[in-house]
């Protein structure tokens, strides 16, 4: 089982996102996924300084991943993609269907979990096409993972998302600009005034979503680290953590340490709640409301 470090979900200064991944490069993730996956109008990090990170992390010894955008809006979105999967050097996640077209039959990649693979008729098809590995849905519980792994090419890994605040939704509107009373092509780049998105409460004040630009997240961390066991007696290739915006090395610490059992999984969960911005969730591995904590 290896353990993977997903793209970063929020807009962060370039300093910032430099900085980080050279903290990534000596942590003992093994695999890292690159790339502006939510907004086309972030530029801090241009596409050919993701590469300049991947070359650099490759040589630090990681597996690097380019991920593409969720949701495609304008042309030059089109122009990014395919420039992204005609790179040459580096395996591409795919996150829209769109991307699966420019990858299909040329070269080995990553189907993300925007593609919605929820059965094994689905997987089967697209298997074909040239998937090295899947990433299991959001939303799916491990029973329905379980039966998925009897029956998936054997050749194709799995991949599942355990720690992070969860990508629920996509819209064209920009949210963050919206609550600002700003127009989407005039935001101001409100986003980066939230590293870890911006937290919407109930009128009870309990935590409900987060506002990540275009992109609404779960309030709550969905929290994977005591079910590892379980997720490697199902056959479970990769973990994934999605960057926050402080702790995340050491949350990748944690996970490592009760991957390889140097660490105790409740003793290393107890560290892990003081490093969350919010609670814990795990409802929907256990096939119930996405925000319970089973």
């Amino acid at each position: 089982m290896k353990l993977a470090l997903g793209p970063i979900l929020y807009y962060w200064p370039r300093d910032e996102v430099l900085a980080f991944y050279e903290a990534v490069a000596a942590s003992p993730v093994d695999i890292v996924y690159l790339g502006e996956t939510v907004c086309s109008r972030r530029h801090e990090v241009r596409l050919n300084d993701w590469f300049d990170i991947a070359t650099a992390l490759r040589d630090a010894g990681k597996e690097v991943v380019l991920s593409t955008q969720v949701l495609i809006e304008s042309g030059a979105d089109v122009t990014v993609l395919h420039k992204i999967a005609d790179n040459g050097s580096f395996m591409v996640e795919a996150n829209d269907m769109g991307a699966v077209h420019c990858l299909e039959g040329k070269v080995p990649f990553v189907a993300g979990p925007h593609l919605n693979i929820y059965n094994l008729p689905t997987l089967q098809w697209l298997a074909p096409l040239g998937i090295h590995r899947w990433v299991m849905p959001l939303e799916m519980s491990g029973a329905d993972l379980a039966l998925i792994q009897k029956g998936k090419p054997s050749e194709v890994q799995t991949e599942v998302f355990a720690y992070g605040r969860m990508p629920l939704a996509f819209s064209a509107r920009c949210f963050t600009a919206r609550h600002c009373n700003l127009p989407k092509d005039d935001c101001q780049f409100k986003c980066m005034e939230h590293p870890d998105g911006l937290l919407m409460r109930t009128r009870e004040s309990e935590e409900f979503l987060v506002l990540n630009g275009i992109q609404t997240q779960s309030a709550r961390v969905y929290n994977l680290l005591p079910d590892i066991k379980a997720m490697r007696d199902i056959g479970v290739d990769v973990l994934r953590i999605s960057p926050q915006a402080q702790h995340t090395v050491r949350i990748s610490e944690l996970f490592h340490g009760v991957m390889t059992g140097q660490l105790d999984a409740a003793t290393a969960n107890t560290e892990l709640q003081t490093l969350m911005p919010e609670q814990a969730c795990n409802g929907y591995w256990h096939a119930k409301p996405g925000l319970e904590l089973v």
